[in-house]
């Protein structure tokens, strides 16, 4: 018996099957590659940290330079000596701590709930890094990235990206002359967590002033840059606790 292939029921039918089976196929593909994508967002989150912290592979004044993904791990392991929570009163000791969800954790805390923080501590060249995840808005979407400060709260290093930033403006938080911009600088004025302002007409355009509390701004890309100010100050107060605890100026 022929089928009636022009009948409205058959089209249904036919479409309905199509979605089963090429949704099976794209859920069965999907779980098997959701190890390698996990591997490789825990790869991403350590390479960041330790770039936070200045171990990376740049050069001059190149590009960005990550530490490789085959040595990352063994790296990663070698730098970061303690994986903390922050719960607002107290940091305990947690095994991959640097795994925790820190937008969910960050939306918590900022809530008013009870939620636990990541914060990592790393060792290089005998001085203590104290490396803080941060989460914001920029422009578009969200932005992120992580502070790495000593005990005096001088920035060691920063790491910052974003999602959808404007090619060419907002989107160069993750280039080097403008990470690059934030070592050196204090984010304590007094006994107030002031943390770092992206400002537009800056006068220290080459950055020299360290004291300052300001990094020029990117061309072209405002709302990025104050959503960069308000992410570090924010995220500077939820742990200011635990920072004054390690202050020594």
């Amino acid at each position: 018996m022929a089928i009636n292939t022009e009948k409205n029921s058959y089209t249904i039918i036919f479409a309905v099957l199509m979605v089963v089976v090429v949704g099976s196929l794209l859920a069965f593909v999907a779980s098997g590659l959701k190890p390698m994508i996990d591997e490789n967002e825990r790869f991403e989150k350590q390479q960041n940290i330790l770039y936070a912290m200045g171990v990376n592979e740049n050069e001059g004044d190149g590009d960005v330079s990550f530490i490789p993904t085959t040595d990352v791990e063994s790296e990663f392991s070698k730098y970061i000596t303690q994986q903390l929570v922050w719960d607002g009163s107290e940091a305990t000791e947690k095994e991959n701590a640097y795994l925790i969800d820190v937008q969910k954790a960050l939306a918590a805390a900022k809530a008013g709930g009870k939620a636990e923080l990541p914060l990592l501590i790393g060792e290089k060249d005998g001085e203590k890094f104290y490396i803080i995840p941060m989460y914001g808005k920029g422009l578009w979407d969200a932005i992120w990235g992580y502070l790495s400060v000593g005990e005096n709260m001088e920035i060691k290093g920063v790491f910052f990206d974003h999602k959808g930033e404007t090619p060419g403006l907002g989107s160069n938080i993750n280039q080097r002359f403008f990470m690059d911009d934030f070592e050196g600088e204090l984010v304590v004025r007094g006994n107030t967590y002031v943390g770092v302002e992206v400002a537009k007409g800056n006068n220290d355009p080459l950055n020299n002033d360290k004291e300052d509390y300001q990094v020029d701004a990117l061309a072209g890309a405002t709302i990025t840059g104050n959503g960069i100010s308000a992410m570090i100050k924010e995220s500077l107060e939820l742990y200011k606790p635990y920072l004054e605890t390690i202050r020594t100026n």
